[in-house]
């Protein structure tokens, strides 16, 4: 998951990030590269926002790269693999209280394996997409920018 990032700067100096993809959410930074790290954890909330209102996650817009100060913001890894585990959920029509039943879990253990904010480990998180059908594979990649 990628999400664009316009960066812009404010009146009084600083740097503002709007994600095109969550219309009521910024990210302010003095500078540039402040603003994009501010953005990391913002995309994040953002991100955690949509699971606790069990709302869909909104795909990244693809074609808004192309605009002048675009940058691109992924979150957190284990952010990122929450946000599948949720997808894969809302997908199968499977809730909390299935997914706990399903794992042989308690529901408040199935509520912060969805919180962006708890530090889950991993494999909560592949137990959770087997009993959905999926599993987890890890792909490593170059890093050719800092976002």
């Amino acid at each position: 998951m990628e999400y664009p990032i316009i960066l812009d700067r404010s009146e009084s100096g600083a740097v503002i990030g709007r994600f095109p993809d969550f219309p009521d959410v910024h990210a302010e930074g003095e500078y540039e590269e402040d603003a994009l790290v501010q953005a990391k954890a913002v995309l994040a909330k953002a991100l955690g926002a949509c699971i606790k209102s069990r709302k869909p996650i909104p795909v990244p817009s693809k074609g808004v790269i192309t605009v002048k100060h675009t940058h691109v913001i992924r979150p957190p890894a284990l952010v990122d693999a929450k946000v599948q585990v949720y997808q894969a959920m809302r997908v199968a029509g499977v809730g909390g209280a299935e997914l706990a039943r399903r794992l042989r879990w308690h529901r408040p253990q199935v509520d912060r394996l969805l919180n962006v904010h708890h530090g889950s480990r991993l494999d909560q998180l592949e137990a959770a997409l087997s009993v959905l059908g999926k599993r987890m594979s890890i792909l490593l990649v170059d890093n050719t920018d800092h976002s």
